[in-house]
């Protein structure tokens, strides 16, 4: 469970919902929030803390790390996410690199359409 705390905040920041130097939500409020225990969100925090991607202030708050490109830094780390899932999609389908790479081409050129 911690674990999908830790990709919907870096999505939120990835995506700009949160950006540098935001407060996020105290481990309590989002424990709440999120029917989970406080200890599971304390886990969450302190492994996006080792990650550099929030900081806390003893006694005040969790903020956004000041970080300039963590954002689209998140954001390539989610990309590669999915490449990899359309990637072992692909050897299931049995369809080489080259068709795979097409069809992300197709994919580009059409903003996304479903084909």
């Amino acid at each position: 469970m911690y674990l999908q705390i830790i990709e919907q905040i870096r999505h939120r920041i990835a995506v700009g919902d949160w950006k540098a130097g935001d407060e996020l939500p105290s481990i309590r409020a989002l424990a709440v929030s999120t029917q989970v225990s406080v200890i599971t969100v304390k886990r969450a925090y302190l492994e996006l803390e080792r990650e550099g991607v929030i900081v806390t202030r003893q006694g005040k708050a969790s903020f956004v790390a000041e970080q300039v490109e963590l954002s689209s830094q998140l954001r390539r780390e989610e990309l590669d996410g999915h490449l990899a899932a359309a990637a072992q999609i692909g050897r299931e389908l049995a369809l080489t690199p080259e068709e795979v790479i097409e069809r992300m081409r197709m994919q580009m050129r059409e903003g996304g359409k479903k084909s």
